[in-house]
């Protein structure tokens, strides 16, 4: 066996959650930063948009271990509240390094539903940040067109009908633009392998060009 296939049989997380965790993240990155301009953000709201999307699920980092090789069905309504920590569990981590507190809000309530029903603190609408409330569109249809243990991947058009039917929980606005998006931008220009270097360098840039900006505030 080969030095990286020895490697790989070793740290077989490293190809498989992690890997799909990060191209989850640079999806809903993309798709976040083209709804955010769709909407008429500015640049550096789209760059914050974007950052939060790439880092929205960082807090899974923390419990890969404890559900790693199982299938979300199968947890237990314990390990489904233990899993639902992970957006606190990341939104903690980004504020003590440093992280703007629009990007933490962003990753802390991007599983909040506008009609009540998601968590961590149950909100509703306008209770929502913002740009949460288009992380989570985002998040949704990143996960539906992605394989999954327990179901394979949604086409693009079936993922959509699906969250039709689940508008009440979405800000409407959000996810009109969001539509826009998919159908005017294209999804192949979200997702194609070229588009997922230049995220990877524009989350790059980004990230340095806030970090610059927080050196200034706090100067």
């Amino acid at each position: 066996m080969s030095e990286a296939g020895q490697y790989h049989k070793k740290y077989p997380i490293i190809q498989s959650s992690v890997m799909k965790e990060l191209s989850h993240g640079i999806c809903v990155s993309n798709l976040a930063y083209h709804t955010g301009k769709k909407l008429g953000f500015a640049e550096m709201q789209c760059h914050e948009l974007a950052i939060a999307g790439f880092l929205h699920d960082i807090g899974k980092l923390e419990l890969t271990k404890y559900v790693n090789g199982k299938k979300e069905e199968t947890l237990i309504v314990e390990e489904m509240k233990y899993v639902r920590r992970h957006s606190s569990l990341g939104a903690n981590y980004l504020e003590q390094v440093g992280y703007p507190k629009t990007i933490v809000d962003m990753v802390r309530y991007h599983h909040e539903n506008c009609d009540g029903s998601g968590y961590p603190n149950n909100l509703t609408q306008e209770e929502i940040p913002f740009g949460a409330r288009i992380i989570r569109v985002c998040d949704v249809f990143a996960a539906l067109t992605t394989d999954r243990p327990y179901r394979r991947a949604f086409d693009a058009d079936t993922a959509i009908e699906l969250m039709i039917d689940e508008s009440r929980y979405y800000d409407i606005q959000v996810f009109l633009a969001f539509l826009r998006v998919i159908h005017e931008d294209g999804l192949d220009q979200m997702i194609n392998h070229f588009e997922v270097e230049e995220s990877l360098s524009r989350l790059i840039w980004m990230d340095e060009e806030l970090a610059a900006y927080r050196n200034l505030q706090e100067g």
